[in-house]
């Protein structure tokens, strides 16, 4: 198992702890070291070249974008997830190209959640990296046969998007319904059963939600509540309300609250 070389950047020590032991329950991720300020976090990078920083945004004198900024055109930059008590900055924080967004207290399904994406995003890297490196062995080849080559080059391969399921099948007193996946206007939770909605339609389907959101490509669904998953491209309008709330309006017509623990997806609409 490949492990996740990970750094743990903040001041304060209580949040470092705290990180430390949820990500304790992850055999893939391997802690190297932390810091408490920005200045020593950008050395630490550089120097231990990390895959993975989990990064405080607010620290004193160099903040974590601060942090960011100073890596551009290194040839290594690791994925960087912020961890931070203000939700105001979600918007910063995309745009500064983060994987994620972890509001404190960090909950476990949300960590849950950007650990899964670490592991996409770094298969994803890792299968470039041995496509660059079976290139140049081909070209290094003097008899390879070309037309074998460039077959085996040019032919499809699995990619993240395969692992989920394009369709939901969704059986009822001896029938079963096939719902397109790309369908589904949003999801939410009734026990350990997932309400479907189609439309003007509402499927019922046994299942409970930390099943589901991984039978899902988190690109196109994104939970915006504890028990509520939405289709991204169902948005049709995003609604800020006075305490800090905000409404998302869908095509079906439907308007759901956004949670505060899961506000960071508002940023992709922005």
């Amino acid at each position: 198992m490949r492990k996740i070389r990970t750094l743990l950047i903040d001041d304060e020590p209580l949040a470092i702890r705290g990180l430390k032991i949820r990500l304790e329950s992850y055999d893939d991720i391997e802690i190297i070291d932390t810091c408490s300020n920005g200045r020593d976090a950008v050395k630490k990078i550089k120097d231990l070249k990390p895959d993975l920083v989990f990064l405080d945004i607010q620290m004193p004198g160099f903040d974590g974008f601060a942090v960011v900024r100073s890596l551009v055109g290194e040839a290594e930059i690791p994925l960087v997830i912020f961890v931070t008590a203000y939700d105001e900055y979600a918007l910063d924080a995309f745009q500064a190209h983060a994987l994620d967004y972890l509001l404190k207290p960090v909950e476990d399904e949300r960590l849950a959640t950007a650990i899964e994406r670490v592991r996409e995003s770094l298969s994803q890297r890792i299968a470039i990296e041995q496509n660059a490196r079976l290139v140049e062995l081909i070209e290094g080849m003097d008899d390879a046969p070309a037309e074998a080559l460039t077959a085996i080059l040019e032919k499809p391969t699995e990619t993240s998007e395969s692992r989920f399921d394009p369709h939901l099948r969704i059986k009822d007193r001896g029938h079963i319904t096939i719902v397109n996946v790309s369908d589904v206007d949003y999801i939410d939770a009734a026990g350990d059963y997932m309400c479907i909605h189609v439309g003007d339609k509402t499927h019922i389907l046994r299942e409970t939600m930390k099943i589901m959101i991984k039978r899902l490509d988190p690109k196109t669904f994104q939970r915006i509540h504890r028990s509520t998953i939405i289709n991204l491209d169902k948005v049709l309008e995003v609604r800020p309300h006075s305490n800090g709330e905000c409404f998302l309006t869908l095509s079906c017509g439907k308007e759901l609250k956004v949670s505060r623990s899961y506000k960071e997806v508002v940023g992709r609409f922005l």
